[in-house]
């Protein structure tokens, strides 16, 4: 007799759906009397029509013709299967069809009264499904308290880390517009020694093709002879006999003398390299080659500066009596460089402590000195600015922020007239800051610094001797 587990199964067989192969959800049946699911004889009622568009269709199990309205709800079927699933639940013990009252704690499992009595759990400790319930209940809450409170630590992590995402996104995203900044700037420096490593690069490439191709020329050579002798051999095996012996030893004696020279194949290791990051990191030796040891000069100083008696110090304080001279600036307070760049390039280093207010840069040498100019390069003025309102700007036309992580104490000024280019560089770090859009450069330029109330400016004397520096004539 079969077991109540096994009347269950059949029962659920003969309530599954054949489209979805599970309990019927909502059983409906159509005119063969074959049911279904009622969603799932709808969406295959709606797929057949979509690709055929009729409306008569063919029954999922024999194939027979029904319509869309035939389908209809059985009230009697959906009862059953809540009866299957309340059976499924109340699960019987399948070898003695007995309902399950006790737990076995030695097997973990759920038994009945008979299997108590079986060898398989004799001795063993058991308890009421009830008693066992509540025991397990209470650790089941346990284990949920511990793992909410793994699951509340995992969502602070969680936020953790996401914050951290953000933040390194956020700072990645930062390196990275620096890094194209700074290439970007350096551009103008680098493209001279890019097109000098491309033309290195060019005249190996030509020098070693040459070899190449005479390389390959000579095995052409070498392959035009040794078609000529396998013609000749051939030639001579398929003539008459008295052709073939005719010779015969000075054929073979030409032919074995024959010999393949190896070719000389030069190494197609490229030696031309170029480091950007060595040529970026050596942009501090590339300026002082050009570097102009700068002084100050005390005829174009405001009547409120005071000069260090070496020219190359400059602070404000309270107005000096000092010759009127039309060189001298009469309005703001501004000094320039002794120095006139007529051609070439050139550097200088200007150091600026913790002063909050200074200006810094080129002008031409014939600014007005007795009015209160706009400073920007259309009036002759290429310089960077610090101010306590703005912070630090370029001195360009509207004025550009000069976004910096740290404060300026040394800047670098680089002066490239050929290339029309007014470039300065934060030389505690040797990076780049600003460089003026390209210019043409129609007078001559002399180094510019504006003071303010708070501030001194000291020029660096030149390290060494300027050993790419421009002629005597260019520094008056």
């Amino acid at each position: 007799m079969a077991s109540d587990s096994t009347a269950t199964k059949k029962l659920r067989e003969e309530a599954s759906c054949s489209i979805c192969q599970q309990l019927m959800v909502e059983p409906v049946s159509i005119n063969c009397g074959h049911s279904f699911c009622r969603m799932c004889i709808v969406n295959f009622v709606e797929n057949q029509k979509e690709m055929s568009s009729v409306e008569t269709f063919s029954c999922p199990e024999c194939h027979t013709p029904f319509q869309k309205e035939s389908i209809r709800p059985i009230k009697q079927l959906e009862i059953l299967i809540e009866t299957i699933k309340e059976m499924e639940r109340e699960k019987l013990c399948e070898e003695h069809g007995e309902p399950f009252h006790l737990f076995c704690q030695d097997d973990g499992q759920l038994i009945c009264w008979y299997c108590e009595r079986t060898p398989q759990h004799k001795g063993h400790n058991t308890d009421l499904l009830k008693d066992a319930c509540q025991f397990y209940q209470k650790k089941f809450q346990e284990a949920v308290i511990k793992l909410r409170k793994l699951e509340d630590q995992c969502k602070r992590w969680k936020l953790n880390t996401r914050d951290h995402i953000i933040k390194w996104e956020e700072k990645i995203k930062l390196r990275k517009q620096k890094i194209q900044s700074d290439f970007k700037n350096l551009y103008c420096f680098l493209h001279e020694e890019e097109k000098s490593f491309l033309w290195k690069l060019e005249n190996e490439k030509e020098q070693v093709l040459k070899r190449l191709q005479d390389c390959e020329a000579k095995l052409d050579k070498q392959s035009e002879e040794l078609k000529k002798y396998i013609m000749e051999l051939e030639r001579k095996c398929q003539g008459s006999a008295q052709k073939l012996l005719q010779d015969v030893k000075g054929t073979l004696s030409r032919s074995s003398a024959v010999k393949l020279k190896t070719p000389e194949v030069p190494s197609l290791e490229v030696h031309t390299e170029c480091s950007v990051s060595k040529l970026y990191f050596d942009m501090r030796k590339f300026l002082e080659r050009y570097e102009a040891s700068v002084i100050l000069d005390p005829g174009t100083a405001h009547s409120e500066l005071i000069l260090s008696d070496n020219g190359r110090q400059v602070t404000r304080g309270s107005i000096q009596m000092k010759s009127n001279i039309p060189e001298r600036f009469r309005v703001l307070p501004c000094v320039l460089g002794h120095d006139i760049f007529i051609t070439g390039r050139h550097y200088f280093e200007v150091y600026m402590g913790k002063g909050t207010e200074w200006d810094v840069g080129l002008c031409v040498e014939n600014v007005p000195r007795d009015s209160d100019m706009t400073l920007k390069p259309q009036f002759g003025f290429w310089a960077i600015r610090r101010c306590k309102q703005y912070g630090y700007v370029a001195l360009t036309s509207p004025r550009t922020p000069l976004q910096l992580r740290e404060e300026l104490e040394f800047v670098g000024v680089f002066l490239d007239r050929e290339a029309g280019l007014v470039s300065f560089y934060n030389m505690n770090t040797g990076s780049h800051i600003f460089t003026f859009p390209k210019a043409s450069f129609s007078y001559n330029l002399r180094p510019y610094f504006r003071v303010g109330k708070d501030s001194l400016l000291s020029l660096r004397s030149s390290r060494h001797v300027n050993k790419e520096a421009d002629s005597p004539s260019s520094l008056v």
